[in-house]
């Protein structure tokens, strides 16, 4: 059985659905395959990752697996995709998984387009891993390699099948649309890999730079670029972007969708046709991939006090250029608030509001406006306090 995991757009059925093949001896769960699959979904695509037999989660023996039986595991998780979902029309590849789509990709009837990241123009590039153990695998049939720090098992029949594969024929014959991604720093497999892959192949066909990127897309720029350039890309071919369609009826015009799933803490967020993400700070298991939920409500606070006093200002003809508005929310815990007898406000959450204006203000005018800042609707929503009523929404 092999493990995957499916990522969704937050609201409206996805436009079209992708399968991505993570890198050699990696797994679904590595951080440039969650990256690219986010993008993709927040695009409005719902795409499957999924480990090779032997790794991550997914149940086999590595030692018996190789480069076929990767390609076999990519059209059994198509296969799964067409009868529970819809057949993939995309196909995304990092490093040896790149060239394993390229080869999948005749035998996927669904698929319209290919993009790989970081692939080898020849699978046997691979074999640069292990050159230090190849004698002992000859000699003796297996050896145990190390590959990113951890041990693997090869035996010769992997290197021979590697050997056995015809990349040219299956690019050249691809008959989909092909963008390659590529490293010109890329340290595992070269550049040239890239330019040989391009050369193989038959138009349409496109070229990315990935400058300054790491073969692993260490950074999440990277990773979130390949996505947002992938989904851009894979609009001229596939259905159109979900983002650009009317979403799903969240009901009433002003409802919020939020979503976290069960990797750290990165939520998706959906009002009407924006999507937002939040997330916690790294030093409490986040990945610091957006505002924290108390970030976004001091957004909230800080963009209806400047909106209304730009209102009351143009209203009143008064010359208020920009309204800034600087906002820190902190904590008095019950234990360390020593004060609080005495405090006049003894509330445990405090925001401190800076208000600066810029214009041709009088003192009368500025003083005034400081007053208005106190009338923001959700100034007043804190300060009255909210009621808030869970229901299931099973």
């Amino acid at each position: 059985m092999l493990s995957a995991r499916l990522e969704l757009p937050l609201s409206g059925e996805p436009s079209a659905y992708a399968l991505f093949a993570h890198c050699f001896t990696c797994s679904k769960n590595i951080r440039a395959a969650v990256h690219v699959t986010r993008a993709l979904s927040a695009r409005g695509y719902g795409v499957v990752r999924f480990d090779f037999t032997g790794l991550g989660e997914s149940e086999g023996d590595f030692a018996d697996t190789n480069f076929t039986s990767n390609i076999q595991d990519l059209v059994a998780a198509a296969r799964f995709m067409e009868e529970e979902l819809e057949g993939p029309s995309l196909l995304v590849g990092h490093s040896l998984g790149g060239a394993a789509v390229l080869r999948a990709a005749p035998q996927i009837e669904s698929v319209r387009a290919v993009a790989t990241v970081g692939a080898p123009a020849d699978p046997v590039h691979v074999l640069a891993h292990v050159v230090e153990d190849r004698d002992e695998i000859e000699r003796t049939g297996e050896a145990e390699v190390r590959i990113g720090g951890r041990p693997f098992r090869i035996r010769r029949q992997f290197l021979d099948d590697l050997e056995s594969q015809q990349m040219e024929a299956a690019v050249s014959g691809l008959g989909r649309p092909l963008l390659i991604f590529h490293s010109p720093i890329d340290d595992i497999v070269g550049i040239e890999n890239a330019a040989r892959l391009y050369e193989m192949a038959r138009h349409p066909k496109s070229f990315v730079s990935l400058d300054r990127a790491d073969h692993l897309l260490g950074d999440e720029s990277d990773s979130q670029y390949v996505g947002d350039v992938l989904a851009a890309w894979a609009s001229r071919y596939l259905p159109a972007d979900a983002s650009t369609e009317e979403p799903e009826d969240l009901g009433a015009a002003d409802r919020v969708v939020t979503r976290t799933g069960t990797e750290g803490f990165r939520t998706d967020i959906r009002v009407r046709r924006h999507a937002l993400t939040a997330d916690e700070p790294i030093s409490v298991g986040g990945e610091d991939a957006g505002p924290t939920p108390y970030d976004l409500l001091l957004a909230g606070l800080g963009a209806c006090t400047s909106m209304t006093l730009q209102m009351y200002a143009r209203r009143k003809g008064w010359p208020l250029q920009e309204a800034r508005v600087r906002l820190r929310h902190r904590r008095k815990h019950a234990n360390d608030c020593l004060d609080c007898a005495t405090d006049p406000d003894p509330r445990l959450d405090v925001v401190d509001r800076e208000v600066e204006l810029s214009g041709d203000l009088d003192d009368e005018q500025r003083t005034r406006l400081l007053e208005i800042a106190d009338r923001c609707p959700v100034h007043r929503t804190l300060e009255a306090g909210v009621h808030v009523r869970t229901t299931s929404g099973e």
